[in-house]
């Protein structure tokens, strides 16, 4: 797929959660942001959140590294110039490596492109506007790298590089420990601002396990169970459509623990649930960083 190279801007009332296209010296077009894509979809009634997290430790400047993360930030979706909406938002993602990388869930992207009407994959940045409305970002990219095993993906964006995010050895992460997560949740409805949420690794567990009857055995599982299951991360924190492909991350650094993942892994761990829990899940960083390695070897 042929990245388009031209960076574009737009513009967003503070009040309604569309976006609106800003042009040159030009009169902006209003446009809607498009269905939040299935992958996202969770039940917030049934979360497994707590209704009593504890306070973070003593010494931790919560705003500060929210404010150092936001920027590396971004909404996933695809763009194409005379469709309406013009940017159709599907997930979050975030920058990582030189900057110009954005990782996201594979599922987040489309599996093809309209070639024939422009349709390009996209990324759409906020930037603080002065005293008024918020302007936006729209960036082409390019999918370079995909680990269906992981269901994580690699994108080159166009453009300046962003404020990349480091990604932390998921052998260090423990349970019961703190960490925050910052994407886009409802972001069709809500418009393109990043909200963060808090919440603890409430358990570390497989991604598939055996089932106790053969009726439970899904394909799925026993595709898991065949190619071998991994670790991932169950959090005591509610992810909400939008935030597919989200950063879990060390409120004390900022650095990358996981990536916020709902269907792929309910696909394989709640298999033998007719409707899905409200338990987050996120994929250990470590399978990201294996992604990133192998995609520079492959340059």
């Amino acid at each position: 797929m042929t990245s388009v190279t031209s960076t574009r801007h737009v513009e967003m009332a503070a009040v309604a959660p569309r976006l609106v296209l800003a042009v040159v010296a030009l009169v902006a077009s209003t446009i809607a942001v498009g269905p939040v894509a299935a992958q996202s979809t969770v039940h917030p009634t049934a979360t497994a959140s707590s209704t009593a997290m504890p306070p973070p430790a003593a010494g931790m400047d919560i705003p500060a590294i929210i404010a150092k993360v936001k920027p590396s930030i971004v909404a996933v979706g695809t763009f194409e110039r005379l469709r309406s909406p013009q940017f159709e938002f599907r997930g979050t993602g975030f920058a990582i490596g030189d900057g110009t990388l954005v990782a996201t869930n594979a599922r987040v992207l489309p599996d093809v492109v309209d070639a024939d009407d422009d349709e390009a994959i996209a990324i759409l940045l906020p930037e603080s506007g002065a005293g008024g409305p918020v302007v936006a970002q729209v960036r082409t990219a390019k999918r370079i790298a995909v680990d269906p095993a992981s269901d994580l993906a690699l994108l080159r964006i166009d453009g300046a590089a962003l404020s990349p995010l480091k990604l932390r050895d998921s052998a260090s992460v423990r349970e019961g420990q703190f960490v925050l997560m910052t994407g886009y949740p409802i972001g069709a409805i809500l418009g393109p601002f990043p909200a963060t949420h808090r919440g603890m690794i409430s358990a570390i567990t497989p991604i598939a396990i055996p089932q106790a009857n053969s009726t439970a055995l899904k394909s799925a599982v026993v595709r898991r169970l065949a190619t071998g299951s991994f670790p991932v991360f169950q959090l005591d924190a509610t992810a909400y459509p939008g935030n597919s492909g989200s950063p879990i991350y060390d409120p004390a650094t900022g650095e990358v623990l996981g990536v916020v993942n709902m269907v792929f892994v309910k696909g394989t761990k709640e298999a033998a649930l007719t409707e899905p829990s409200g338990i987050t899940y996120a994929i250990p960083a470590d399978h990201l960083a294996a992604l990133l390695k192998s995609a520079a070897k492959a340059k």
